[in-house]
């Protein structure tokens, strides 16, 4: 898009605009390009003043211009593809005159100056990283990978050698569990004569993963109606959480999606039965397998979280979208986070052709009237929702389509109660409080007025029966 220089003049300064004097030295110039291309990129106007609004030109002095010209190459490492172009205009002096614009792009590169100082744009400032920032940067462009760095106290003893097998004779490979190791990945290494089992090989081949990586597991959290709550109103009706190598994680994941997911079945006009469902099962397996395939697993303080509700599932994954690739260009760009991650589900055909994932979804979920996945970015973690092709009414296979006594309509708890029951017939009193968020005598009420009504019935003794629903 091209502005107006009057336009340019009244652009305020953020996270992708900024203006700078004539008189600004490369050095300092070099900073500001350097964390528009390890950010999101951005455009410099070179020639207005960045305090005063001011038209000053480039014109008047052609040996500086040359030197703000040469700073991407001179003063950034690795060199940065800027693009330029010179607008016309008429300075404060009255006099025909150019401004320099400096189009700075986002890069799959970390990008520093010549003093090795990395920058980071945020809002209209320049930040320089500290030495964690830079590090965790150069995870998410890919200069470096967490899952190549050894996981801490992990010994070769801490490798499931048959679960290695498994995965070479998947490939192909030959030789002894050992060699595939240590000459392939970089899955074990060695600091003099001490053996270095990379983060990797424990994800994927590790006896116990979250041994080392406590949160590195997926947590399925079902919600009654379309809204998160807690306290007294906590509308929670499942919680499991699933751990182990990534391998299993994926596939107990999917295999208990799968029972959640509602569906209908009928018989169609051409005589065949057909199956409707809230979501396609491509969309069920790829957004498990991009979340526990592209998570950070260098955010070691919280677990891939995914929620359902009653119209969408929320898929929250530890981590920033990774390198070049944006809420915008998701769909047809691909980076991987964890590359040695996803070459070993590949051999397990949960990754079919990289990159093609996302642009898949969003064809099957167009294909029954879906909108496309939405991302959101929440400080560390991103949202991604899938929204639900809601059946018709009546079509559902819910335990709420049980018959109800006449006239009786059931409120918003007493169906928390019955899914708590259908998943745990033997609970009591107690949990389903904790649970609800309710005191325990009014559960005692509740749980009596739907015994009277023919809703539920006690099978057994208190402590050692259960709850059937009728």
């Amino acid at each position: 898009m091209r502005y107006t220089i009057e336009e340019i003049r009244q652009m305020p300064e953020g996270q992708t605009f900024d203006c700078k004097s004539i008189h600004i030295e490369p050095k300092a110039l070099a900073n500001t390009i350097v964390a528009m291309a390890n950010a999101d990129g951005g455009m410099i106007a070179v020639g207005i003043s960045d305090k005063t609004r001011r038209i000053e030109g480039v014109n008047q002095d052609k040996a500086h211009l040359n030197e703000i010209l040469r700073t991407p190459f001179d003063f950034c490492v690795p060199t940065i593809s800027v693009t330029t172009e010179f607008m016309p205009c008429q300075d404060s002096e009255g006099n025909d005159n150019h401004i320099l614009i400096i189009h700075v792009p986002a890069s799959p590169r970390l990008h520093a100056n010549q003093a090795d100082e990395v920058f980071w744009r945020v809002g209209d400032k320049s930040r320089k990283l500290p030495f964690e920032e830079r590090l965790q940067l150069m995870y998410d462009k890919g200069e470096r990978y967490y899952e190549d760095s050894p996981a801490y106290d992990a010994t070769i003893e801490d490798i499931d050698m048959d679960a290695v097998k498994a995965y070479m004779k998947r490939i192909g490979y030959g030789k002894s569990p050992m060699e595939y190791l240590q000459e392939n990945k970089g899955f074990l290494t060695y600091k003099g004569d001490v053996p270095q089992v990379s983060t990797a090989c424990i994800l994927l081949f590790g006896k116990r993963p979250q041994n080392f990586f406590p949160r590195a597991r997926v947590r399925f959290i079902k919600y009654y109606g379309t809204e998160e709550k807690v306290g007294r109103e906590m509308n929670v009706i499942k919680d499991v959480t699933f751990e182990g190598r990534i391998l299993d994680q994926i596939q107990k994941t999917i295999d208990y999606l799968e029972t959640q997911v509602k569906e209908h079945s009928y018989l169609g006009e051409d005589g065949l039965f057909k199956t409707d469902r809230e979501y396609p099962k491509f969309v069920i397996q790829e957004m498990t397998v991009n979340s526990v395939c592209h998570r950070d697993y260098s955010i070691k303080g919280t677990e891939i979280q995914i929620k359902m509700f009653d119209d969408r599932l929320v898929f929250e994954t530890p981590g920033k979208l990774p390198g070049i690739v944006r809420t915008d260009n998701i769909r047809h760009t691909h980076f991987s986070r964890n590359p040695k991650i996803a070459e070993y589900l590949k051999a397990y055909d949960y990754v079919k052709e990289f990159g093609e994932g996302v642009d898949r979804m969003c064809r099957e979920l167009s294909a029954i009237g879906t909108k496309e996945p939405q991302y959101h970015l929440f400080a560390f973690i991103m949202k991604a929702s899938v929204w639900a092709n809601l059946l018709e009414e009546g079509q559902e296979k819910t335990i709420s389509d049980q018959k109800r006594p006449e006239g009786d309509q059931i409120s918003d708890q007493i169906k928390m109660i019955l899914e708590l029951i259908k998943e745990k017939p033997q609970i009591s009193r107690s949990e389903i409080s904790h649970k609800m968020g309710l005191h325990e005598s009014s559960v005692k009420r509740r749980l009596k007025m739907m015994v009277d009504k023919g809703i539920i019935q006690r099978i057994g003794s208190d402590k050692g029966g259960h709850w059937q629903i009728k």
